[in-house]
């Protein structure tokens, strides 16, 4: 009888605890769902696009500064009484402004690619309702074919003047100095937004503002201020920030809020605008020799990859909203700027150090400041809250007692197995 009263509660011991095994595949099945959830996916998909935002975007401006850096072009002459040889430098290279309107003209393919991937995605849907929905969202809205034309010419000269202007100052600045300066648009894009678009003030944005202009009088001031040209350029990339800030929200003040149709129509018609109207500036600026080009040493190779990597930069930077955050995507100016830095070192001996580096971390610390949430104060109660209940539930934890769940005892030397008082 002892005999078996013991097998019953062996055997009763062993139905109140659970098998590990079963406990075991249930935290498998939640740690997948955790990990494969939206929310996860949206993350790793915003990891690959920083990192192929950065990729294309330090490619492209080191493209466009290797431009500059061509090795001059020699010509030999031999004189008629003599057999003396002449050499005359030339300048292989300096058309900032050619630059920028053959690397705009790529924003033609805006349309056409997502014309082709739309029209894979969606099989049984007509080519033409693709063309239609997108005329027509700007319709609704209110644009005659007029004003809509009106409209893509200003903002078609306010992204020729940004590139321009970006591209001008990696004449004269480092390739890492531009992206770094450039990354201040947030900053400026935060500030328009407050006056012209009424966003919520946050305080710490202002004070991410003031380290974004620190940073850039640092940078304007680090070799100098007489007999360096390093004030203009800090200038001009400046200027391109601010901008591609007044681009951002003039867009979303008269735009608003745009489909992926309608943002591809636009860029495409910004595009086709440039290439058909600017062409002629390009022309004189070349006849006048402001600007230096020589055809048949042009570097094509690398100024097809310039403008390659900026389409893909430019596409990422539109349409990844899809797969992933926001944050995510503007992340990528900010890291392309250390990944720029390693190249100058690598390939240039470039030295960051002084009032050069202190601008660039400033300005880094206010980019990261300007991504702030709205409510961040709200987050960081919420951490400091989870962060107290877990370490108080893991002292009690280690206090708990281990509860039968047979009887309802808490296991003890006092009580036996079934509840009875030893």
């Amino acid at each position: 009888m002892e005999n078996f009263r013991q097998h019953e509660v062996t055997g009763s011991q062993q139905d109140a605890e659970p098998p590990s095994g079963i406990g075991t595949l249930h935290k498998l099945k939640g740690c997948r769902n955790s990990c494969c959830s939206q929310s996860a996916r949206k993350i790793y998909f915003g990891v690959c696009v920083t990192i192929c935002v950065t990729a294309s975007w330090v490619g492209a401006t080191h493209c466009i500064k290797y431009l500059y850096l061509r090795q001059p072009i020699t010509s030999t002459g031999y004189s008629n009484n003599s057999n003396t040889v002449h050499h005359h430098i030339v300048v292989s290279y300096n058309a900032p402004f050619f630059t920028t309107w053959f690397c705009t003209n790529w924003t033609i393919l805006f349309f056409p690619l997502y014309f082709i991937c739309y029209l894979i995605s969606t099989k049984c849907k007509k080519p033409g309702n693709i063309i239609q929905e997108s005329v027509r969202n700007f319709r609704d809205k209110g644009f005659t074919a007029a004003r809509f034309l009106t409209r893509c010419s200003l903002f078609c000269l306010l992204w020729v003047a940004t590139n321009y202007m970006y591209i001008h100052s990696l004449r004269i600045l480092l390739a890492t100095d531009v992206m770094a300066l450039f990354a201040t648009n947030v900053s400026c894009v935060y500030l328009l937004s407050w006056v012209i678009l009424h966003e919520q003030f946050v305080g710490v944005r202002i004070v991410a503002v003031i380290l974004c202009d620190t940073g850039i009088a640092l940078l304007a001031y680090m070799d100098g201020i007489t007999g360096s040209p390093t004030l203009g350029g800090v200038v001009l990339a400046a200027s391109a920030a601010a901008c591609s800030a007044v681009y951002k929200v003039l867009f979303k003040k008269v735009i608003g809020d745009a489909s992926y149709g309608q943002v591809s129509l636009f860029f495409s018609l910004i595009g086709l605008f440039n290439a058909t109207l600017l062409w002629p500036l390009c022309l004189v600026l070349y006849f006048t020799r402001v600007e230096t080009l020589h055809w048949d040493q042009l570097p094509w190779p690398v100024l097809l990859a310039a403008s390659g990597l900026s389409l893909a930069a430019n596409l990422l930077g539109n349409f990844s909203v899809a797969v992933t955050y926001d944050l995510f995507i503007t992340l990528g100016l900010i890291t392309a700027v250390p990944v720029s830095a390693a190249l100058d070192v690598v390939l240039y001996g470039e030295h960051f150090v002084g009032m050069k580096l202190a601008g660039m971390i400033l300005i880094a610390v206010g980019f990261f400041l300007v991504m702030f949430p709205d409510n961040w104060p709200d987050y960081i109660t919420r951490l400091l809250r989870w962060s107290r209940r877990h370490r108080h539930g893991a002292q009690g934890s280690q206090r708990r007692d281990t509860v039968d769940y047979r009887t309802g005892y808490i296991r003890s030397h006092l009580r036996s197995p079934s509840g009875r008082v030893r």
